[in-house]
């Protein structure tokens, strides 16, 4: 069993991969492989909307979306880590996702998804929600753990007197082995994903 988790934030070394480190930790402690990747500081576009991913199954900007997309879709889960920057993630994390989702979202389907978010002071719950969005419109399970995944700090070594959320982070670790374990005593059994029926459209304006 294997976990990919992503640094949305601007710092290799910041407060998100504190928080990341921590869980990343835990996970090998209960027998998951984890690796963290960084998004980096250069920044990353948006959605051009212009459709080249439904014909080519790749994302027409060829930047990391595409480099990274591969440890993601052939991983067993996935945690996405980012900063509270004016109440919501940070702009590469936000294209990042927005970009990957709508180009290999359909391969996503039945595998674990949690988000982490660091923030000073204010904010995390609204960043919060909108990763974990993500998630919901792509038929994946969403870990919890005790509270919201969040940390407080300005600095990573303020976030390492965030005792509560770091035993967050670990909670959620544990609790995200557990469904791993859980959905591959269920393929041993016999025990598929359920089928999709296909997928409805409608536009309110018709």
């Amino acid at each position: 069993m294997n976990v990919v988790l992503i640094n949305g934030g601007p710092h290799e070394k910041g407060c998100t991969n504190r928080a990341l480190s921590e869980i990343q930790t835990e996970l090998k402690k209960n027998g998951v492989e984890a690796e963290i990747l960084w998004l980096g500081k250069d920044a990353l576009a948006g959605c051009r909307a212009c459709g080249v991913c439904a014909k080519t199954g790749r994302c027409s900007v060829n930047d990391l979306v595409n480099q990274l997309a591969p440890k993601l879709v052939e991983a067993d889960g996935v945690i996405f880590g980012s900063p509270v920057h004016y109440a919501a993630a940070s702009g590469n994390i936000t294209a990042f996702l927005d970009r990957f989702f709508y180009t290999y979202g359909k391969k996503m389907a039945g595998k674990p998804g949690a988000v982490v978010v660091s923030c000073r002071r204010g904010g995390a719950s609204a960043a919060f929600d909108q990763l974990n969005k993500y998630f919901t419109i792509c038929n994946m399970p969403i870990v919890s753990s005790q509270y919201w995944n969040q940390v407080h700090g300005a600095t990573a070594a303020e976030v390492e007197k965030d005792e509560e959320g770091l035993q967050t982070m670990r909670t959620l670790a544990r609790n995200f082995a557990w469904l791993l374990s859980c959905i591959e005593a269920g393929k041993k059994a016999g025990i598929a994903f359920p089928e999709r029926e296909a997928p409805l459209r409608t536009n309110f304006i018709r």
